[in-house]
């Protein structure tokens, strides 16, 4: 019999959220607590539009309109004998239907572009923490390097370290990158 290898994972296992570092939770906390103060500051308007785009994205808004619709539909082909039929074109349900898929866009509008600009937000806070990171990075291997010259190992002329050494110049970058595009 061939003995098990065991299994691995490419995860580490669940952690319980009370071992995490304090400068861990008091970041969530922030994170939280900027999310309440701009959900504190929308206006009534980006409240309203918010509450109407979470309806009608729900199934329940779904279950809402195929009871009106269907009812619609049926009582107009006849289908339920004591309703008369009020609109046996169905005219004023594509218009109604129109109408509704006007004003529900503009609302799902109105939350993507609330949602957009704090996406806009997360990404520059992101690229300048990226961006500092990056810096102590340059500034450790300076360290780095002074620390393994004078214990006499040689990494100076390494050129991967030289190239660690150097501070990114984040305008280069988009530089570079708008340049790739045009290409």
């Amino acid at each position: 019999m061939a003995a098990s290898t065991p299994t691995r994972t490419p995860t580490l296992p669940r952690m319980d959220p009370a071992t995490l570092s304090g400068s861990l939770r008091r970041n969530i906390r922030a994170l939280e607590e900027r999310r309440q103060a701009e959900l504190a500051a929308a206006t009534r308007e980006e409240r309203v539009a918010a509450a109407i785009t979470a309806f009608t994205g729900s199934m329940r808004f779904v279950y809402l309109h195929l009871a009106l619709y269907g009812a619609w539909i049926l009582a107009n082909l006849g289908a339920v004998p004591w309703v008369p039929r009020f609109d046996p074109s169905f005219v004023i349900l594509a218009m109604a239907a129109s109408v509704e898929a006007i004003f529900l866009s503009t609302f799902v509008l109105i939350s993507q572009n609330r949602m957009s600009a704090a996406a806009d937000k997360r990404a520059d806070l992101d690229l300048q923490i990226s961006l500092l990171a990056e810096h102590e990075l340059t500034k450790l291997s300076e360290v780095v390097v002074a620390i393994a010259e004078r214990l006499e190992i040689r990494v100076a002329g390494d050129p991967e370290m030289q190239e660690v050494g150097r501070d990114v110049s984040p305008e280069a970058v988009l530089d570079a990158i708008e340049a790739e595009h045009r290409e």
